[in-house]
Parts: structure tokens; sequence; C-alpha cells
């Protein structure tokens, strides 16, 4: 069984940005020699932010439903788990059993209509 990594390098290209729909966000998966790294995106209009898929809290990936991170309303981030809420823009846990933690950052960027690894 291959490690599960918390950092890719920079500049894998992951999809086009018109794949992800704007508010929404993606998951993927990328298996590399080291082993296999889980994140997932959020498109917000033109830009994207991306976390490590790994609640601080228990250390399992956020969503039980592929690509069901954020809140109904599409204003945080939700784990599915034990319902921590956590800020688009930082990853900050504003809500449950993780408060005041964030989740691990994945610098992605729009790279020519790209979503690319930064």
């Amino acid at each position: 069984m291959s490690e599960r990594l918390s950092a890719t390098p920079a500049g894998v290209a992951l999809a086009p940005l018109a794949a992800i729909a704007d508010g929404k966000a993606r998951n993927f998966v990328l298996q590399m020699r080291a082993g296999r790294f889980h994140g997932f995106v959020v498109r917000r209009g033109d830009g994207v932010v991306g976390y490590v898929d790994r609640c601080p809290h228990a250390g399992v990936p956020l969503a039980q439903t592929l690509d069901d991170y954020l809140t109904p309303a599409g204003d945080l981030i939700a784990c599915s788990w034990h319902g921590a809420l956590f800020t688009l823009d930082e990853g900050l846990c504003v809500g449950g059993p993780c408060l005041g933690q964030r989740l691990g950052a994945w610098p992605v960027a729009v790279v020519d209509g790209v979503v690319t690894t930064a």
C-alpha cells in the first residue's frame, strides 16, 4: 500500500477550469512514486483554492460522497463525518470539533485556463 502524501510538485496540470463549476469543488488524486496525494479544489469565479483532503480533527477525507465538499449554500467547506466547517479562503475551522485549526493548503493556480499545481 502506498503512503498518503501531503504535497505535490508544481506544474502538474489537473483539469481545465471549465471542468469545475463556479462555486463548486472537485476531488483530485495524484499517484506519484512516493505515494498517493488526495486533494480538492474549490472554484471561485476565475480563481481556485486547493486543500489537502484530510480533516484536521480525525485525519479522514472530508467528503463521504465524491466532490461533496461544500455546504448547501456553497459558502463553507464541510466535513461530512463530524460536521466541521471551514472558510473557503483560508481553510480555517469556524465550527465543529477542530475549531481554530486549518485544512492543509494545496497550492494551485489557473494557468492558461487549466487548474495546475503551484
